[in-house]
């Protein structure tokens, strides 16, 4: 009879840890989480608070998750941590991206140029280039000028701009070319205007070049 009782409670315990093991494997991904996790965080004023589900206290609260063994497994983010670490983040990566670009501007200064005279020639080459083109403009500006005169010769025979009672309209030719010479001119002073700025700057450019590389080079 013995014998046959501990084989019942056997029986019993078996089929007891078979049914646990059974509803643990039966249980949804989330319902795990929902049993083997709870939440943790500190309100404004320093105050912990804990919870199966997430706490009031924790909104707007950098909030942990736990498993059972109270082991970190993640944080929950407030906005203004997220928003704070996205920031540093950027500052990171923007101090990153300057220090690479250093770095190839000093590889690309030595590996291109083999004196500071090497710079200067080529700084000589780039503003004549620069030069040659204001010139031209220059010489662009001066033709439309020219053109200009020549119209207002012409435009002076004609109402509104003539006094005579008999002065025929301004045609439409002549008011259309008169505004073109004069769009054309405003064009050319805007095209010398950032040929001037793009001069100062290729100076501005090749003077850092040329320090940097002396730097790099232990040229005093």
């Amino acid at each position: 009879m013995r014998g046959i009782r501990i084989v019942a409670v056997t029986i019993v315990v078996l089929a007891t840890v078979y049914s646990d093991i059974s509803a643990a494997q039966s249980r949804t991904p989330r319902e795990k989480a929902k049993r083997e996790a709870f939440f943790r965080c500190k309100d404004q004023n320093g105050q912990t608070h804990y919870g199966d589900s997430m706490p009031p206290e924790c909104l707007g609260q950098d909030t942990e998750v736990l498993n059972e063994n109270g082991m970190l497994l993640r944080v929950i983010e407030a906005e203004a941590t997220r928003t704070k670490r996205l920031q540093v983040e950027a500052e990171e990566a923007k101090v990153r991206k300057e220090k690479e670009q250093r770095a190839l501007r000093d590889r690309t200064l030595i590996e291109t140029y083999l004196s500071v005279d090497d710079i200067e020639r080529l700084r000589g080459q780039r503003l004549e280039q620069l030069s040659a083109q204001y010139r031209v403009t220059e010489q662009n500006i001066a033709n439309l000028r020219d053109r200009q005169t020549r119209l207002q010769t012409q435009v002076a025979r004609f109402k509104p701009y003539s006094e005579k009672p008999n002065a025929p309209p301004l045609p439409d030719h002549l008011a259309s070319e008169m505004v073109n010479t004069v769009n054309g001119m405003r064009v050319y002073q805007e095209s010398l205007e950032a040929n001037r700025k793009e001069q100062r700057e290729l100076n501005a450019s090749f003077d850092a070049d040329i320090k940097r590389f002396k730097e790099l080079k232990g040229i005093r």
